[in-house]
């Protein structure tokens, strides 16, 4: 079978080469790349079509972009396919999150250190022994752009789901007995967050050579220990310190031309 040759304009995000920089935030919510473009310098609105929508401005001087990849594995692939076709090559993704952990207090950030491939659309490009990884030099970036800004957070392992309600409700699932033991065998081995695109942008991050990154807001923690505990939705810090992390990503890279 031939090659198939697809349009300069992505048929999906609607965008072609030059309309989006080399450092893209990627939130879910198409909502919230309207935050996120606000503390862009001269923001302007590139394309809206089905979950995504893409702003692109200057940080620093240099051209950075915010598409939004909608919920789940498979809509984040061909978000990050076609970006990285058009000329992207750093990535963010910038979400909400659930906590694992006893002793986290929603409102705090979770810097995604790796993913568990607990998802579909991921086993369509590796195998499940090969591991969901973000890039160091992000990672670092967003630690130290945490740590800049002085805003509480932790670094370590999210699950990758599918099923948002078969996180929540599992009982209800006919697998309910499976769900559980795997949410038990994801606590005990650390994992920290639980949200639905991570490990998708990590894998094509290796496969692609691109440098990928996530942190996420702790929105709520149905594993906490305090029954007072409620559900967090400010979203300040989580962008405040994804676009200091950019900074330091921009001058770090503009050292080593």
């Amino acid at each position: 079978m031939g090659k198939i040759e697809f349009p300069d304009v992505k048929y999906h995000i609607q965008m072609k080469k030059g309309d989006v920089g080399r450092y893209v935030f990627l939130p879910g919510d198409p909502g919230r790349t309207d935050h996120i473009a606000k503390l862009f310098d001269n923001p302007k609105l590139m394309a809206d079509n089905r979950e995504y929508r893409t702003f692109t401005g200057t940080i620093l001087g240099e051209k950075v972009s915010v598409t939004s990849t909608g919920i789940g594995g498979p809509s984040t692939a061909i978000a990050v396919e076609e970006l990285i076709a058009i000329g992207a090559d750093t990535f963010i993704r910038v979400g909400t999150s659930g906590g694992m952990q006893p002793e986290q207090v929603p409102g705090e950030l979770a810097i995604t250190l790796a993913a568990i491939r607990d998802e579909g659309t991921t086993m369509h490009y590796l195998p499940a022994e090969f591991p969901a990884i973000a890039d160091i030099t992000v990672t670092l970036a967003l630690k130290q752009a945490a740590m800049n800004l002085n805003v509480p957070y932790r670094i370590g392992i999210t699950q990758s789901k599918d099923s948002f309600y078969g996180q929540h409700e599992p009982t209800r699932m006919p697998i309910a007995d499976r769900l559980l033991q795997r949410w038990k065998a994801w606590k005990m081995g650390g994992a920290i967050s639980s949200e639905m695109e991570a490990s998708t942008l990590f894998i094509l991050g290796s496969i692609y050579r691109k440098r990928t990154g996530g942190i996420m807001l702790v929105a709520a923690n149905q594993e906490s220990n305090d029954p007072n505990v409620g559900v967090v939705e400010e979203l300040d810090d989580l962008l405040a310190v994804s676009i200091e992390a950019v900074k330091i990503l921009i001058d770090q890279d503009k050292k080593e031309k």
